[in-house]
């Protein structure tokens, strides 16, 4: 018998001589429903934290093809919902469609974009494939909504993962060495197969097997970034968010909020809480770029990050704790910068744990031309239909080149060339202006370059040697002649050791 305590209208009219008052059944109904609508919010609570973490499950279960992992993810979905048995869902991709068992197009469906590096890719769907019961006018919980969009967020991460994979499951990825092969791919879409890359990518497979802060250093358009993805890729942490910053781009007065967050009411306007990068990164990496240009005060705040990995975020007292791997790049000497007082010397002992300094293209000898081939097959096939081809005076003045941009200079040349040439037909005319005054190695008689200063002279053929032992320097400086410390003062290279 269910007990159902006594209203005080019934009660009050018992005691004036009015007899009971009997409550109607529609009455004690109404009396039962907040109880058991809580109970129907706390079962939808419970089946979507359950799909979360089956999505999850799904997504990293190992010896699965990418393709088998998605389609389990999207005949699980419908099953989160609140009508699972009217509920289909759909995942649609450039170049695949996932479906569920009952998939029709519906008029009362959610939608959420999946995103791979902040750029779309696809979308996921679940729809109700016949009429449902409104809640609040609509037949989605807000909950839904929020649960399809973190789905897709998750998706998106693994779609990430995978295209930057060298392997098919986790566990081997974790245990293979990362590949290259004999046309000189590297990891992570490093290209070059001379002395320094080979080195570079030896230092890659070790940072790998460590949780360690990474210094890397290296002139603009060396591929710092590609390192520091190659690097996270292949470590423990390659199914979380690889987050890429460029301190230089962010406003000084917006460093702290970017980088921690902030919550509500911690500035004018801020009126909703909002996580920074280092939430967005949790489990993951976050990389910082061009971290020379980070401002002493923010300095600081990094560093309590790395000695205690908590963050605070704008206009809380309450620290978070930072499960975050930080991994960061300049193209400045910090060292430099510590002696000038313009960094901080416990910062840069924090962030130098592990070090990996990247060589410019001019010291990497026949990289060139794998990276011309590569790239003139690249964007000559997209623009054209057709690999880009050289005339041998045109390769001899690319080689000659000093590259001051790098890799990224290269590649820019070369896909101003798929677009702009008439033919795929790359000839010394068609090089821009440095390049067709380049120094050739042995100028004739009357020659322009006989009027060359003696440092440009000895910086040439000291360029020329280290072309002609693949970048090996302590090669080059036997060669020369002189110890390795002169070689680097000679190259003008704020590099280390």
């Amino acid at each position: 018998m269910r007990y159902t305590a006594e209203p005080v209208a019934a009660r009050t009219a018992r005691r004036q001589g009015h007899g009971p008052v009997r409550m109607s059944e529609s009455t004690n109904h109404d009396a039962d429903r907040p109880l058991e609508s809580v109970q129907h919010a706390l079962r939808e609570r419970v089946k979507e934290l359950t799909c979360l973490y089956d999505v999850s499950a799904l997504l990293t279960r190992a010896g699965e093809p990418a393709a088998g992992k998605l389609q389990a993810v999207v005949e699980r979905l419908p099953a989160g919902w609140q009508h699972p048995d009217l509920a289909a869902a759909r995942l649609s991709l450039a170049d695949d469609v996932h479906t569920s068992a009952r998939w029709a197009q519906a008029r009362n469906g959610l939608r959420a974009a999946v995103q791979v590096e902040g750029r779309d890719v696809g979308q996921l769907e679940v729809v109700y494939t016949d009429d449902v019961p409104a809640t609040g006018g609509e037949p989605f919980l807000a909950e839904e909504r929020l649960l399809i969009d973190e789905i897709a967020r998750r998706v998106g991460t693994f779609l990430e993962n995978e295209r930057h994979r060298r392997t098919e499951s986790l566990d081997e990825a974790l245990a293979a060495p990362l590949e290259r092969n004999p046309a000189g791919d590297g990891p992570q879409g490093l290209i070059g197969a001379s002395e320094p890359m080979q080195r570079v990518y030896r230092a890659i497979e070790k940072a790998a097997q460590t949780d360690a802060t990474i210094l890397i250093w290296g002139e603009s358009g060396t591929g710092k970034e590609l390192v520091a993805r190659a690097i996270h890729y292949a470590s423990a942490r390659s199914t979380e968010p690889f987050v890429p910053v460029n301190c230089a781009a962010i406003p000084e007065s917006l460093v702290e909020s970017e980088l921690f967050g902030y919550v509500k009411g911690a500035f004018t306007g801020a009126t909703h809480a909002r996580a920074g990068f280092f939430q967005t990164a949790a489990g993951g990496t976050i990389f910082l770029d061009e971290i020379g240009e980070m401002m002493p005060s923010m300095q600081a705040k990094l560093l309590r990050v790395l000695e205690n990995n908590e963050i605070r975020m704008l206009g809380s007292d309450r620290t978070l704790h930072a499960d975050t791997r930080i991994v960061a790049a300049t193209n400045q000497d910090v060292a430099a910068l510590v002696r000038a007082k313009r960094f901080r010397a416990d910062l840069y002992f924090r962030l130098n744990v592990l070090s990996i300094e990247l060589p410019p293209l001019r010291e990497r000898g026949a990289d060139l031309d794998v990276l011309l081939r590569h790239f003139g097959d690249k964007w000559g096939r997209e623009a054209r239909g057709q690999a880009l081809e050289f005339s041998d005076g045109a390769l001899r003045a690319l080689r000659d080149y000093d590259w001051p941009g790098n890799v990224r200079e290269l590649e820019n040349l070369v896909h101003r060339w798929a677009v702009m040439l008439e033919s795929g037909f790359v000839d010394v005319e068609d090089l821009p202006g440095p390049l067709r005054s380049a120094p050739v190695r042995s100028p004739g008689k009357g020659s322009p370059d006989e009027r060359r200063s003696l440092a440009e002279v000895e910086r040439q053929h000291v360029h020329a040697v280290l072309r002609s032992v693949a970048g090996n320097r302590s090669e080059a400086a036997r060669i020369l002649g002189i110890d390795r410390k002169t070689l680097r003062k000679k190259l003008g290279s704020t590099a280390r050791d």
